[in-house]
């Protein structure tokens, strides 16, 4: 799992020591995915979904999170929609949101948001949870008042497939990842994302010069990046006259 990967990685490219380690371990596993997905479900709910139609050509819709477990979330459609027609072709879909953030200020609240994405598989399992979705989501019944109309809704389960977890509210900012059920390649194992800083490194800190949260670890060499407060943006490989960095 990505919690092993981050150890491993750390292990192979530092001579930190055993403590620097577990901490860092510690502050990885600081949630779980039924955490987070209750955030998406009751701090978001609203989301956006990204599906492909059968030209290949990409849709987005906001569509609401309806009821989450340990490791799914649920949401429903009608069956006449193109996104239904989409959801059951490809039984692929990308979601993102994020919280409102806080205060008027309009620079103030963004600074204060958190984001998650989450990719996965989906499965159209029928009425099955349609009464707990109704039940869970009272407004549902404004727009399907009653049983007869409610016969076109069918539940989709997104059970498989990793997520991340943005939190701009922090400083430096925390990214965190985690998996749903059996992740994408049906193994519980994360794609390895971000930049690594390998063995070529000579130590001359222009990687930490140019990074904008400054969560590079220079204690030892090769220097560490600090994985769950890395923006992704590169500039540390951009920058670097070694090589010494590498994209996963």
């Amino acid at each position: 799992m990505w919690y092993i990967m981050v150890v491993t990685k750390m292990i192979t490219t530092a001579t930190g020591s055993i403590e620097n380690i577990t901490g860092a371990v510690w502050e990885v596993l600081n949630m779980d995915t039924k955490e987070y997905l209750q955030i998406l479900r009751n701090e978001i709910h609203s989301t956006v979904f990204a599906t492909l139609d059968e030209k290949g050509r990409p849709h987005t819709r906001v569509i609401d999170i309806m009821l989450v477990d340990d490791d799914s979330l649920y949401f429903i459609t009608a069956k006449g929609k193109a996104f239904y027609d989409e959801l059951t072709g490809q039984k692929f879909a990308a979601i993102s949101g994020m919280t409102g953030g806080e205060g008027s200020d309009i620079a103030h609240a963004s600074i204060e948001k958190k984001a998650i994405s989450v990719r996965g598989y989906v499965k159209d399992i029928g009425p099955e949870k349609l009464d707990e979705v109704f039940e869970k989501n009272p407004y549902m019944a404004e727009i399907y008042p009653d049983e007869n109309s409610r016969t076109a809704l069918t539940v989709f389960r997104m059970s498989d497939g990793e997520g991340e977890f943005f939190d701009l509210s922090t400083k430096p900012i925390t990214r965190e990842s985690f998996i749903l059920g059996n992740g994408l390649d049906g193994k519980k194992n994360l794609q390895e994302h971000g930049y690594f800083i390998t063995d070529k490194c000579r130590g001359c800190r222009m990687c930490y010069s140019k990074c904008p949260q400054k969560c590079i670890d220079m204690s030892s060499i090769p220097f560490v990046i600090k994985q769950e407060n890395c923006l992704h943006c590169g500039n540390c490989m951009s920058v670097c006259p070694f090589g010494a960095v590498e994209k996963g």
